[in-house]
């Protein structure tokens, strides 16, 4: 049956809604950064750029980086565009837009995050790569989908307890990374991590300007938190949508973690643009190895 109008938008062109993405635009590895201007950051390093688009917020290229083809979109900050991202890619992939149904063979997309992130962590310092072996969300995204079997419940109801976690704040949730893809990323450049995805930069990751906060001691807590000898490692606001989306829609997913602050110790990167340069070039040849 034929996905209705208003369920699966698209442009006049034919392009999903919000992307404004075919199927021939996209490839089948995709790099997702937060910020649209990182978009030329990542292919600049590529041997040629056969598409661009840019709406809103998503930015998108694809190009050639030594013989392999390969996206890179920008999201934007928070798990609600995640929503939307992946959803959306989903569909430029799995969906024939033309007839508006899903098509009989699946198809997986490989999809690695560049992003920044603060450790929480005094071992753990600034300029250095994590990488996530695992996420909690404290957003409440998967939990509008029937995502059950991808949740690692017993270590979100232990995480729940050791905070004592307010029942006013959406239950958290604890997703995996794709393991072949994080095998292909990671190496003794990287640590692995548990990462916190947050619903906000600041009241949310205990940041106190003017307004009071509901937790003064969360980060301490979640910091001392640890289950089966991981502990939580650092904050950022994308990899827990990405972890639980790619893995309800069959894609395989990796988020890689620039660390250019330590909450722990209060001390942020003297150069934040060149960690993240390295984390690209790294991410790019594994990539492709």
């Amino acid at each position: 049956m034929a996905i209705q109008e208003s369920e699966l938008i698209l442009n006049p062109d034919g392009s999903v809604y919000h992307l404004n993405l075919l199927p021939e635009h996209i490839a089948d590895t995709i790099i997702t950064v937060g910020d649209p201007d990182r978009v030329p950051g990542v292919t600049k390093y590529f041997e040629s750029i056969e598409f661009s688009t840019h709406k809103r917020e998503f930015h998108t290229q694809t190009g050639v980086y030594k013989g392999k083809r390969m996206t890179v979109i920008s999201t934007g900050i928070g798990t609600d565009n995640i929503d939307i991202v992946f959803n959306e890619l989903d569909a430029l992939v799995n969906i024939d837009l033309k007839t508006r149904t899903i098509n009989k063979t699946h198809k997986s997309l490989d999809i690695v995050r560049i992003g920044t992130s603060g450790s929480i962590q005094k071992n753990i310092g600034i300029d250095t790569f994590v990488i996530s072996e695992k996420a909690c969300g404290f957003d409440s995204l998967l939990h509008f989908y029937n995502s059950k079997h991808i949740q690692q419940t017993d270590v979100s109801d232990a995480l729940i307890a050791h905070t004592d976690w307010s029942e006013d704040k959406s239950k958290p949730y604890v997703v995996t990374a794709n393991k072949a893809l994080f095998a292909k990323l990671d190496s003794n450049q990287t640590t692995k991590g548990f990462t916190a995805t947050n619903v906000g930069f600041y009241g949310p990751q205990g940041r106190i300007l003017r307004l009071s906060i509901q937790d003064n001691d969360l980060n301490d807590k979640l910091a001392t938190f640890s289950y089966n000898n991981q502990a939580i490692t650092n904050l950022e606001m994308e990899t827990a949508g990405i972890y639980g989306l790619a893995g309800l829609l069959g894609h395989r997913a990796v988020s890689m973690n620039a660390i250019i602050a330590n909450r722990a110790t209060g001390e942020f990167s003297k150069d934040p643009k060149l960690v993240v340069e390295n984390l690209i070039q790294y991410t790019l040849d594994k990539l492709v190895q």
